[in-house]
């Protein structure tokens, strides 16, 4: 009633203040770095020989990389990222052999402080705040493959639902071959807003490189009113110049996808349930600066975690305005917002 008090069919909610309890306790920055919940199948893009296997591993961790952002069955809201706030964190890859494998040295000039050449680091900038845009980087400096994204959500009121639409693209470099693999993201949907919310995925993208001419086209399809699964996608891959695709997969992006090929061949591509998460390493909140994630956010998240509301929105206002105040003096100075990490936008 909160919501409904404030909204129209069609409105844009970037100017609606959202209850607080219904925060996720974490940062948009930091929910994105759960496309990297799988390193290991990002990294083995780069260790495919053939231009065709590199696009069907690009699409099984693409395909991978949605389920760990949804950390329980009722829909939570993530905070809307400060301008300037950064996140920053790292994965260590499984090790490939029983053996234990030497220490390896960490890397001082790197992306991410306390990585080694063989970790995922990726970092984020909220680098807009109207329109919000967030940018995110990883890498991997010994398979020698690279990320980068950009995306501005665009939140409308849909009724008994709120449309999340992600608009931006993201680019994985595999620079030992000098491909790049060009890729859109769905949008996502909070339905039920009056009972029990609950998050699903929907929409085309698309994944493409130009210079191996491989392409996927990926559907995400919503639940129909009536009857119907939750969370199905639906994808095909094709061939340069080919109109049929070579490799068609189906099932749920959160549960079990299954690979057809064009030889009749049928496998399993991805199952989620039993694909373990590897945990990302962030530095300690006393290491942080102030403008990182967890340490700017700390007070909301505490409060939040003790269950006390009301602390929780006072924190989060003081935020808020703080965030204001910086712009209005920005103004009256004539300055423009200069990114952290990020030369251009």
């Amino acid at each position: 009633m909160h919501l409904l008090s404030q909204v129209r069919l069609g409105m844009d909610l970037t100017k609606v203040v959202l209850p607080t309890f219904i925060l996720e306790r974490r940062s948009l920055l930091e929910m994105y770095a759960d496309f990297f919940a799988h390193p290991d199948l990002f990294v083995s893009i780069a260790d495919q020989p053939e231009p065709r296997e590199r696009m069907v591993q690009v699409v099984k961790w693409y395909l991978s990389a949605f389920h760990a952002g949804r950390k329980g069955s009722v829909a939570k809201k993530p905070y809307n990222p400060i301008l300037g706030e950064v996140f920053f964190c790292h994965w260590d890859l499984p090790n490939e052999k029983e053996e234990p494998s030497p220490p390896m040295e960490t890397l001082s000039d790197g992306p991410v402080p306390g990585s080694s050449p063989n970790s995922v680091c990726f970092v984020a900038e909220q680098v807009s705040h109207h329109p919000p845009i967030s940018a995110f980087y990883a890498e991997c400096l010994s398979k020698k493959i690279q990320f980068n994204a950009h995306i501005w959500t665009k939140s409308k009121f849909l009724g008994m639902s709120i449309g999340v639409h992600n608009i931006g693209q993201g680019c994985v470099s595999c620079l030992e071959h000098d491909e790049h693999y060009i890729l859109t993201f769905p949008n996502g949907y909070g339905r039920s807003i009056l009972t029990v919310p609950w998050v699903e995925l929907g929409g085309e993208c698309n994944i493409s490189c130009s210079k191996s001419g491989y392409s996927a086209n990926i559907v995400f399809h919503t639940k129909p009113f009536y009857g119907g699964k939750k969370h199905r996608v639906t994808a095909e891959i094709f061939a340069p110049n080919d109109k049929k695709s070579f490799y068609s997969i189906e099932g749920e992006w959160n549960g079990v996808m299954y690979a057809k090929l064009a030889t009749g061949e049928n496998m399993a591509f991805i199952d989620t349930k039993k694909m373990g998460i590897i945990k990302k390493k962030v530095r300690k909140l006393e290491d942080q600066l102030e403008y990182e994630s967890r340490r700017l956010w700390r007070d909301v998240t505490l409060n939040l975690k003790l269950k006390d509301i009301d602390a929780a929105t006072e924190a989060k206002h003081r935020l808020e305005e703080k965030q204001r105040a910086e712009a209005r003096e920005r103004k009256e100075k004539e300055q423009q917002w200069e990114t952290r990490v990020w030369l251009c936008v």
